[in-house]
């Protein structure tokens, strides 16, 4: 007989780990002693929240009461950059929650959905947790593969996972070949396409409200934690068209939103001097550490996002542990299948630059002696 902790799970939740979040500040300081360690490693603004939606969030009151659910006055707002109207946009807890909802909503168990890999991990993720069969596609160095993504839709495909800019790797594609991609798309499907990184791209990347209006079954992801750097009241957003809204809506448990999240976006959307200035430290950061990551003779993917996935010569886990020790938190590649590669968040110049001076010593050590400390090939 099966025993009762066996058997309460649904099957496709046995052996199934929860999701591991990137080392916090406060674990390095009880772990190695360090005082001030630098977190490079969940792409967080490094200039902190936006002073319009701190402002915003001081003003806050009346938590003691359920306001709308609607937030209509904030999705008019954000319809309004893109000339659309509020019903073209869905709220979430996060761009997370916006995902889990495309699964509840739309994928049976069974199901295909085809994504990237590596892309986002909460693709797959959700894959398995609605017992649906996840059709992964390698990159091609380092960028989705959309002809081959396409040839591996079915008619069991029910969504299509677009993650540009791609995270772990940063990359994105190319505005006709994603064009192309979205054209040839059988209209059946819904197409996800997850632009959490959207404001850090270049102008030659492709705006996904561009694919949305090519074809309706589209939904563009979107959030706040990064660009105006409120993470903590997780707040996503998604643009997509009103039959997608409506079933999405219909599967959305209420008041998904807190208020002090909506205050705090609404508040951000006029902060264009933190926007600005998100921008160009980003830029400024990217060509100072391909610099030094040229200088030190270490390949890295071209990135269109507000992190870099970097090659170390020995196995990902040992460049991040070693780091760790040196009081520098970045992401290690092995959990995001990219091995032998750390995925850097950019800092600030002062941030960027005790980063490279803790790589640059370990350099050393691991292209002398790499057989003991975890080389890979």
């Amino acid at each position: 007989m099966t025993s009762g902790s066996d058997r309460l799970p649904r099957k496709s939740l046995r052996g199934f780990a929860p999701y591991k979040p990137g080392t916090t500040v406060d674990e390095v300081r009880r772990a190695y002693g360090v005082a001030h360690p630098i977190k490079l490693s969940q792409n967080e603004n490094p200039l902190g929240t936006s002073p319009r939606a701190l402002a915003a969030l001081h003003d806050v009151d009346a938590l003691s009461v359920y306001f709308e659910d609607d937030h209509r006055i904030l999705k008019a707002r954000l319809a309004e950059r893109y000339r659309l109207g509020p019903e073209n946009v869905i709220l979430g807890h996060g761009s997370n929650e916006l995902v889990q909802l495309a699964f509840t909503a739309f994928v049976d168990p069974g199901d295909e959905v085809v994504i990237a890999q590596p892309s986002f991990a909460l693709f797959k993720k959700d894959a398995d947790i609605f017992g649906a069969r996840a059709v992964a596609v390698p990159l091609v160095e380092g960028v989705h593969d959309l002809s081959a993504m396409l040839r591996a839709v079915t008619a069991q495909t029910k969504l299509v996972f677009v993650c540009d800019p791609n995270n772990p790797t940063g990359t994105r594609v190319e505005r006709a070949a994603f064009e192309r991609f979205a054209d040839a798309l059988p209209a059946d499907m819904l197409l996800v396409v997850d632009q959490a990184y959207r404001e850090f791209m270049d102008a030659e990347g492709t705006d996904g409200v561009e694919i949305l209006a090519r074809r309706p079954r589209t939904l563009v992801l979107r959030t706040a934690s990064k660009i105006w750097g409120l993470a903590a009241v997780r707040f996503g957003y998604g643009y997509t068209s009103p039959e997608i809204v409506t079933w999405m809506n219909s599967v959305r448990l209420p008041f998904n939103v807190a208020r002090p999240a909506a205050v705090a976006v609404l508040a951000a959307l006029d902060d264009q001097d933190f926007i600005r200035r998100s921008i160009e430290n980003n830029e400024r950061g990217k060509a100072y550490l391909y610099a030094e990551f040229a200088r030190l003779s270490l390949h890295a993917f071209p990135s269109a996002a507000n992190f870099i996935a970097v090659e170390v010569p020995v196995e990902a886990d040992s460049a991040y542990r070693a780091l760790l020790e040196r009081g520098i938190i970045v992401r290690s590649g092995d959990g995001l299948g990219m091995p032998r590669h750390l995925r850097v968040s950019i800092g600030t110049p002062a941030e960027n630059a005790a980063f490279v001076e803790a790589l640059e010593s370990l350099l050393g050590v691991w292209r002398t002696a790499p057989s003991e400390i975890g080389a890979v090939g």
